[in-house]
C-alpha cells in the first residue's frame, strides 16, 4: 500500500529527536496536570462522628419501649369527639 520511500520517511519523522522531545514534554505535562488536579480536588474531610458508649444489657432492657394504648396518635379520640357533638 505504501511505497518504501514513504515508510522510510515516516520512520525518520517519528523517530526524530524533535518529535520524541515534544512527546515526552506532553506526557510530563499531562501527568503534572493530573497530579495538581488530584491534590486540589480532594474531598473535604468530614467531622468525626461522636463516639457512642456501649450499652450494657441491663441498660438495653430498661430503655426498651413497650407498646401501649397511649402510643397512638390520638386520631381515634378526635373522631369520637367530633361524633359526640353531632349526636346531641
Amino acid at each position: 500500500m505504501f511505497s518504501g520511500e514513504i515508510k522510510e520517511l515516516l520512520v525518520q519523522v517519528i523517530t526524530s529527536w524533535q518529535v520524541l522531545a515534544v512527546t515526552g514534554v506532553l506526557i510530563v505535562y499531562i501527568f503534572l496536570v493530573n497530579f495538581v488536579a488530584r491534590v486540589y480536588h480532594r474531598r473535604p474531610r468530614r467531622a468525626p462522628l461522636p463516639k457512642v458508649k456501649a450499652e450494657t444489657p441491663d441498660a438495653q432492657a430498661t430503655s426498651a419501649v413497650t407498646p401501649s394504648d397511649s402510643d397512638d396518635l390520638g386520631l381515634e379520640e378526635e373522631e369520637e369527639e367530633e361524633e359526640k357533638p353531632s349526636k346531641k
